[in-house]
This record gives C-alpha cells, structure tokens and sequence, in this order.
C-alpha cells in the first residue's frame, strides 16, 4: 500500500509533465499521498436543486438542471466577445454568460444536451444571469449523492494552465477511484476505539467528499487528531530522549552568596508567583536531570530576579552560570541590572558583546576558563567556539524565540554535563502554542506582578484629538514625570516612516517647546542611540521620541506615559510590548493608542482588546486567534515551521491536548520505543520525519 501512495502523480489522468511540474512547485505536491493530503479550504453544498422560479438576485451559489437552447454572440470591443447560452429548466430562463474561451465553450457544451449548471445568480437587463458557471453532463453526476463540492486554494500559475480549483477536485476524485478501500491505517485500535475516530480511509475519502456536514466534521476531527498526535508523540519521545540521555549537575546546597543576596539584597518581597517558580527550579536542579525550563513571565514580572537567584545556587555549588540576550543593549541592560541587584556581594560578573574587545576581551575569557568569573552576562556570541568556561552549571536565555534547539545544543557542549537552562520570555505564549513550540521544556509562570505596582491605564484616541492629548502629557510632565511617543518605523528600510519620524520629532520640539526631547530609531549609530537613550534614562530629558526600537528592554520606572501614533499599524503583541515599558514604578501610568477614524474590523478588536485588558496571556491568546501561529512574533522569523496542513493550533486548542494526553501515556509505557504494541506508531513516526516536516523546529 506504501508503494502504491508514493507514485508520482504525473501518470494520473489529467496531470502530464507540465501540470506536474507545476503542481510540485507551487503546492509541493508530488506523489499521490501528497494529493490526498492537500485539503479543501472549503465546501458549497451542491445537494440542492434550484429551479429557475425560486432565484433571488441575494443566493451565493445555486445549482440546476436543465438543457441549453441556443447560443448567442455580442461584440464588446475590439477582439472580445460575450458568450451567452440561454438555459431552460422548464420553469423559466437563465442566461449563462462567458467573456472568454469560445473554442472550448463550443467543442464542449451542446444545444439540446442536459446538464447541472453550479454558479452564482445575478440580474442583468431584467434576467437572471451565471457568469462562467460550472457545467457538468447530468449523466456523469448523481445529484442525490452530490453533497457538498470541495473548494482547493490555487495559485495564478496554477490557473494560466488550467489547474482551477474544479480541475484540481477531478484529478483528485479520479485518485480516489483508483485507490483501492481500505487504506492503511495510522493509528491502531486502542486509540481510534475509545476516541471514536472514523478510519483513516474514510476520513481522506469524506474530507474530499462529504456526502454532509456531519460527515464532514467528522473526517476533519480525525484528520487533526492525527496530525497533532504525531507532532506531540515526537516532542514528547525527543524530551523523552533528552532526559533519559543527558544527566544534569545536582545542586543540593543553597549557600552563603544565594542567603546573603535573600536575606541583605532582595529589593523586595519575593510575590508568591515568584517563590511558587524558585521551588520548581530548586527540584529541578536537585535531582540529577538537566533542568529544561521555560519561564514566562509578563513585562516586570520579575523574571530576571528569579533568573539570579538559580545563577547564585549554580554559584554556591561551585559553578559558574551565563545570561544570553538577543541584542547588545539588552545584555548591557540585564548587566546593569544583575549589578544593581548584587550591590557589594563577592561576586565576579562581566559582560560579552561586540564591543568588548583586545585585552578587555582576553581577560573576561580568561576569567572563564579559569573559574574565577561567576556569571557572564553576553550576546548569542556566548556559545560560539572561543568562549570555554571551567564549569557552566547554568545558562539563561532570554527571549527564546530568538534562540533555536540547535543553539541550545550548542550550550549542552560546554562543559562534561549539559548545564540546567532556564529560558525566560515576556512574549506570554497561549498554552496552546507553548506546548508545541516548547514541548521540550517545562513551563513555569509569573503571574502576579511586584507589590506597589498599578495596572496601566489603555486609552484609545482619534488622531484629531491630539490637542486633549498634548495637555494631558505636559501634566504628567509638571508632576515630574517622563513620556515615550512611539512612531511606527515598521521597517527600517521605509523611508517614508523615517521621515515621518524626522518631521514629527521637529513638529515635537515645537510643541513641547518647554521641555527637552530625545529621538531614538534603528538608523542611527549604536553609540548616538545609546546617549540618546542615557539623556532619557538618567531624567535629563522628559520626552523620548522613538520608534519599535524601544520595544524591549528599556527600564525607566518615571516614565508613566507612551503615547504610540498610528497604532493601527502595529501588532497586539508588539503594542503589549511597547506599553510594558511604563507602569514600572509606583505611579498610575498611561498608554495611549492613537489611530485614524477609518480602522477595519480587525484592528478595532486589536484596540478594544489592549483597552479592556493588561493580562499578556489573554492578549497572546487574542493575538494567536486573530493571527494564526506563523504570524506570532518570533515564530516565523525562527524557524518555527509547522507544516501543519488540516489543524489549527489557535483553534483546536483541547484536541492539541487530547493528542499530548495519548502521546504522553505512550512515551510513559514505552520510553525506550521497543514495544511491539506500540509498533505501527514508532514506524509511523519514522516515516514521518523522513519527510520534509521541519521536526526539530518543532520541538
């Protein structure tokens, strides 16, 4: 049966070496598995028949039965023509109407002869009309059976050969008749049984064909099952592996650096989140497995306070550790921070970027082979090949999705044990989604934020009430606070927006002409950047002008005001981002959403979402319905491919948890992948990722 679905479709009816070649480059179709699996994007019920007395210019698609009468011409112009072929059913007239392909109209449709016409009704001089219906002989269809029609998504080439979506539905209909029922089956009894799951032949024979609705749901149900299933089987077998295979250092003590930073150090209170997280670290790092954390976390949710104190265990159990940024003012960001935190303690931590060079550079590295450097804070530069440590017992990595499986391996070879990793992000990542994104590592929460602080104000405001909006800012200035006004510099290559940058930072200065103004954006040099942005940190100016520059890592608890223009443009995450830079003091803080009146009906949700809410997970989960996984930020750009062609991570979210619950008892019974039982599943899986399904992005 294998052998029988990897033939090439170039031998099917209807395909030849030109429409193959095609069907390979636009669809990556090439055998006929790869056609069984290329699904309907969606279905018109064809299990109806309109008769011409019933039409009302308002129906999407009618279907009826009847016979052409005669065929008429009108010039429209040089060289083109209007087809018009006027069908009867017995209760009225209907004209079908084609603005091209004459030859075939003729050769193929005859007067006399009767057929099912499918199209969408319209009124034109007082008839109704079908503009280039489909038109099938009534004898080669049972209208009885004919259900509901699949519709395939094509592209332009697609359509200049003749591959519209209803060639696409023959050649697929002609596959099906030649493949002989049943069709091997993927999943074995004891999982199809209790979850009564359709077979696997019936569920690809009715997702192409689906006689109704129910029959429909059905074949889909089973069909995403699958799928999932197989991506959670793998993530949770290569877990599996990882653990079985790698042992971590066991750090049984806490010590004189860790009690004397929690006792003397603590800028405050540990909130209950925090202490619920530091325990599961604990166990983790003492009972002898490597330690495969995600820790999400909200914008000052305290992560990097939880990130030191698992630095200082490693530290008193005679290791060093290391925290890896995706960006050099990021790293320089968590250094000054770790610094602040650690005041006067003994306790040896340098910087790794770019900028660290000559003697400076040898000394750090030294450092590091000779133990005597504690923590390294750096860049992803960290894991490349000069850097050794003596003894690397813990690695943090922030922002995760900026830092691929293959690079976290990279970490495993840095010293004799793969040292524990915590992985922090402030991207909150829907349940969903973190479990096949991050199936390899556990996740942990911060959901409560420091005491003492408000949640932000969201306001939305139209772009002709700016005046209400320059009053309100210049208050929170006289009351000694400080504002970010965020223009939206998408991409730094738009010269448009960096002129709209330009212009409005002038326009700015003029407005505000009584305090003093900063400007950041991506087109500047590091070192202007950086004074531009140490003006705005140490008070010296009161409005930082910026773009999405600032969307990470810049720490200013005065500043209580971002005001982001034409946040339309922006993202949800991106706009969840930009306002966490504020609210990190004590004082009520604002953000601003300003927009045109003209706003489509997504972006107004976008809106209305971050007003009614500061919960990242809810806004994650927002994003993650109205986006889809491949547009959530960081996850295209990484790599992240899921090649996931009937689920849908954002909404199937309890059958995604249904397939790890099953994946999961498997893994359990049979770590080792030995079980005959299991047997059809391990082989399955093998086949699977000889395909060109990008596995290892998707664990």
């Amino acid at each position: 049966m294998n052998s029988l679905l990897d033939q090439d479709i170039m031998y099917l009816p209807g395909v030849g070496p030109k429409r193959k070649e095609t069907l390979n480059k636009e669809l990556n179709v090439r055998t006929w598995r790869d056609l069984l699996e290329y699904y309907p994007y969606k279905y018109v019920d064809r299990s109806r028949v309109y008769t011409a007395d019933e039409l009302s210019a308002d129906m999407p698609f009618v279907q009826m039965a009847g016979r052409i009468l005669s065929f008429e011409e009108y010039a429209m112009g040089l060289r083109k023509k209007r087809i018009v072929a006027h069908f009867t059913d017995g209760h009225g007239i209907v004209d079908l109407v084609w603005f091209s392909g004459g030859q075939y109209i003729y050769k193929n449709y005859k007067v006399g002869a009767d057929y099912i016409v499918f199209g969408k009704p319209t009124v034109y001089g007082g008839r109704y009309q079908i503009a280039h219906p489909d038109i099938d002989e009534a004898s080669s269809l049972q209208l009885s059976g004919m259900g509901l029609q699949p519709y395939y998504i094509t592209t332009e080439k697609m359509k200049r050969l003749g591959i519209q979506s209803r060639a696409l539905e023959k050649i697929v209909k002609t596959l099906l008749e030649k493949i002989p029922a049943p069709m091997e089956e993927t999943l074995p009894p004891f999982i199809t049984g209790p979850l009564h799951l359709v077979s696997r032949d019936e569920a690809l024979r009715h997702i192409h064909y689906p006689a109704n609705a129910d029959e429909l749901q059905r074949a889909r149900y089973r069909l995403k099952f699958e799928e999932l299933f197989y991506v959670q089987l793998n993530i949770l077998r290569y877990a599996n592996d990882h653990r079985r295979k790698y042992r971590g250092y066991i750090f049984q003590r806490v010590g004189d650096q860790f009690n004397e930073f929690y006792h003397n150090h603590l800028p405050f209170p540990l909130t209950g989140a925090q202490k619920r997280v530091m325990h599961e670290i604990r166990a983790d790092m003492a009972d002898g497995r490597q330690m495969n954390r995600l820790l999400q976390g909200d914008v000052g949710s305290g992560k990097t306070l939880v990130a030191l104190m698992t630095m200082l265990i490693a530290i008193d159990n005679g290791f060093q550790a290391c925290l890896m940024a995706p960006t050099e003012i990021l790293a320089e960001q968590h250094m000054a921070t770790l610094k602040a935190f650690l005041g006067e303690m003994n306790v040896r931590i340098e910087l790794l970027t770019g900028v660290v060079k000559g003697k400076k550079r040898q000394a750090v590295l030294n450092g590091l082979l000779d133990g005597s450097v504690d923590i390294l804070v750096g860049t992803h530069a960290v894991i490349e090949n000069p850097v050794r440590f003596a003894k690397l017992g813990v690695a943090v990595v922030d922002e995760q999705h900026r830092f691929g499986v293959a690079q976290r391996a990279k970490l495993w070879n840095k010293s004799e044990n793969p040292p524990h990793i915590l992985v922090m992000t402030a991207t909150p990542i829907p349940r969903t989604l973190a479990m096949t994104i991050y199936g390899d590592l556990d996740v942990s929460v911060i959901d409560e934020l420091p005491p003492g602080r408000k949640p932000i104000q969201t306001i939305h405001k139209f772009d002709n009430q700016m005046t209400s909006l320059y009053e309100g800012i210049r208050k929170q200035i006289r009351q000694g606070r400080q504002v970010y006004i965020v223009f939206p510099l998408i991409k730094e290559s738009e010269k448009s927006d960096l002129k709209n940058i330009e212009e409005g930072f002038e326009a700015l200065k003029e407005v505000f002409s009584e305090f003093r103004l900063s400007k950041v954006h991506g087109q500047m040099k590091p070192k202007d950047k950086e004074a531009e942005m140490q003006r705005f940190v140490s008070g010296e100016t009161q409005i930082l002008v910026a773009t999405t520059v600032i969307e990470v890592g810049v720490n200013v608890p005065n500043a209580s005001v971002m005001v982001i223009l034409d946040a339309q443009r922006f993202g949800l995450s991106q706009l969840h981002q930009l306002r966490g830079r504020v609210g990190r003091g004590a004082e009520q803080s604002f953000c601003i959403l300003v927009t045109t009146y003209k706003l489509s009906e997504e972006t107004r949700k976008r809106i209305d979402i971050m007003c009614d809410t500061n919960d990242g997970f809810q806004i994650a989960e927002a994003d993650l319905k109205l986006r889809g996984p491949g547009d959530l930020e960081g996850t295209q750009q990484s790599g992240i491919a899921f090649d996931l062609k009937i689920a849908d991570i954002a909404r199937d979210g309890q059958i995604v948890q249904l397939a790890r619950d099953q994946a999961q008892r498997i893994v359990d019974d049979d770590p080792a992948c030995e079980k005959d039982t299991y047997r059809l599943l391990w082989n399955r899986l093998k086949a699977l990722r000889k395909t060109n399904i990008n596995w290892a992005a998707i664990s």
